[in-house]
């Protein structure tokens, strides 16, 4: 009987330890996460820090965030692929033809976590070319010594419409598109990257302004084919 008893004082002495690891939250990485640009105080749930003056603009396809390529630009401290061995990463987004010749959209940015020091050596950005009146796609990659840069300026596009790009990298194999077209690969070896932060309108160290808007962007922890891009939306 003592014994039963013993057993019994034991057990109810480890019951609450287990039920409350089994309610600590999860810490599972979501796969794929799509951000609306239709509130310049957040971005995908993370608070912003703003400079300048973004502004909320109405299209056709609904809300969007529009950048003077001046001043303006958003911050957020998250890197949204951080940890992921591959990746894509898509934006819709609608240049302005009076920007500047070189325009970094979209900067995400590793952190060294001993140091709270961004590492230049892991960074993934969004920018473009002006040539010529058109602007051209560059997709820029760079992780543990390893980098791609992917410039096409012999593929140009006109102003004053939605485009969707897009930057995959399968493991082995770094690519960006612009709609389904495909305007440059390479192969480069990319490590994870740290968690980090981000900008959004100018490079994070504050130069190269985007002049534009910007719908949304989505990121997924896997190389997606052309035919699972995100869709563009109705209106455009």
């Amino acid at each position: 009987m003592m014994r039963a008893i013993q057993l019994a004082a034991v057990c109810f002495a480890i019951m609450p330890c287990l039920t409350a690891s089994s309610q600590e939250p999860s810490t599972q990485v979501v796969p794929q996460a799509t951000w609306r640009f239709d509130d310049i105080r957040s971005l995908g749930g993370h608070a912003t820090k703003v400079l300048g003056h973004p502004k909320v603009i109405e299209t056709p396809m609904g809300k969007a965030i529009v950048f003077n390529g001046v001043d303006d630009g958003m911050f957020a401290d998250v890197h949204p692929l951080a940890g992921a061995e591959t990746w894509t990463w898509e934006m819709i987004f609608k240049p302005d033809a009076d920007g500047g010749v070189e325009q970094r959209i979209f900067h995400l940015q590793s952190i060294d976590p001993a140091t709270g020091v961004d590492v230049p050596q892991e960074r993934i950005l969004f920018e473009i070319r002006i040539r010529d009146g058109q602007w051209c796609l560059d997709s820029f990659a760079t992780s543990a010594g390893q980098s791609k840069a992917l410039l096409n300026c012999e593929k140009r596009y006109p102003f004053g419409k939605w485009y969707r790009v897009t930057t995959v990298y399968d493991g082995k194999m770094l690519k960006n598109y612009v709609g389904e077209e495909l305007q440059g690969e390479g192969e480069v070896k990319l490590a994870p990257q740290r968690p980090g932060h981000l900008s959004v309108g100018v490079r994070i160290n504050l130069v190269d302004h985007y002049k534009g808007a910007i719908y949304s962007t989505r990121f997924t922890r896997s190389a997606l084919g052309v035919e699972d891009f995100l869709k563009m939306p109705k209106g455009k």
